[in-house]
């Protein structure tokens, strides 16, 4: 069995990252998932500023039942679409990082479409 190395990863994360840049009508949301949690941002490659973000963490505080962790992350992609709607961003950039497009990261893709946003 092949042992990812870290060095590997970041191999991989700079690959997927070289080809795309995030602006403010189209910015690039970025993924970010842990074993408990999973983040998303979207970001102004230009400016260097982050314009939205919504994780679900926030889901816990807001005191939603237990669900499953592909389903906060579908949770999380459509509050993330509904944040960049209200401020008017209607398409986006997928970043998914060094992770592959499968399970959570899937889901909130199909999310961020849910919200309302064309990825």
């Amino acid at each position: 069995m092949k042992q990812i190395t870290f060095d590997r990863l970041l191999r991989k994360k700079r690959k997927v990252r070289s080809k795309m840049e995030g602006s403010a009508n189209r910015p690039r949301i970025s993924i970010n998932r842990s074993n408990k949690y999973i983040y998303a941002q979207a970001i102004d490659d230009d400016k260097r500023i982050t314009i939205a973000s919504f994780s679900s963490l926030q889901l816990v505080k807001k005191g939603k039942e237990k669900i499953n962790k592909s389903q906060q992350a579908l949770l999380v992609g459509k509050e993330l679409g509904k944040l960049l709607k209200e401020k008017k961003v209607l398409k986006a950039i997928f970043d998914r990082n060094q992770y592959i497009y499968m399970g959570r990261v899937k889901k909130i893709a199909e999310g961020l479409r849910e919200g309302g946003l064309i990825i």
